[in-house]
């Protein structure tokens, strides 16, 4: 396996990961030390890409933009026919984003509170939580039928510390696994260190 390599990826994931480098924000979990937020890894930024690829027609949701990284991914790949919202809280990171996709009328970028904002554009063929959400059985409401839910940013159970109390109480996975409208998947990248998790809502 190598190294990700920024000119690999499409032209607009490098102008948002040039924005979070000039406004210091993390592009990695290690940069953000596990604890603040960070951009999409490469590898969640592909499967969101695969996902969105496939949303004919369809509309797109993400919470926690940062500077648009996997807002990038996701629309370097999605439909001519689809739209795009995500909702950032913090105003430096949601403007930093708007200009990445100033050039692009599917893509709207939302400064605000997403608990507040997600709600007004749904329903959502693909909704990517990354930051400032909660979630709930409210959370598989927004979506269509059919339609899916993506969160990053999780540790496969397997390089969990053994002390780690997600062992044994995991809200995202408990999320995934015990909503019964959801059928849900965690894919584990290259690294094994670092995994998402999918849900496609049945009911």
């Amino acid at each position: 396996m190598t190294a990700d390599n920024d000119n690999d990826f499409p032209a607009l994931v490098r102008e948002a990961l040039a924005a979070a480098r000039d406004l210091r924000f993390p592009t990695s979990r290690d940069e953000a030390d596990g604890r603040d937020p960070s951009c999409s890894l490469p590898d969640a930024g592909r499967v969101l890409a695969m996902l969105a690829a496939g949303c004919q027609d369809g509309r797109i949701g993400e919470t926690g933009t940062g500077t648009g990284v996997g807002t990038a991914w996701m629309a370097s790949a999605m439909p001519a026919s689809a739209t795009l919202v995500t909702v950032e809280f913090d105003d430096a990171r949601a403007q930093a984003a708007a200009k990445v996709f100033r050039a692009d009328s599917r893509v709207r970028v939302v400064h605000g509170d997403a608990q507040l904002v997600l709600a007004d554009h749904a329903p959502y063929d693909l909704l990517f939580v990354d930051g400032g959400w909660t979630a709930d059985d409210a959370t598989v409401d927004l979506l269509r039928i059919g339609g899916r839910v993506v969160f990053d940013d999780v540790t496969p159970h397997a390089a969990l510390p053994a002390d780690s109390p997600l062992r044994k109480n995991d809200p995202k996975r408990d999320f995934f696994f015990g909503n019964l409208r959801l059928v849900s998947v965690e894919v584990v990248f290259p690294d094994l260190a670092n995994s998402l998790l999918v849900g496609t809502r049945t009911a």
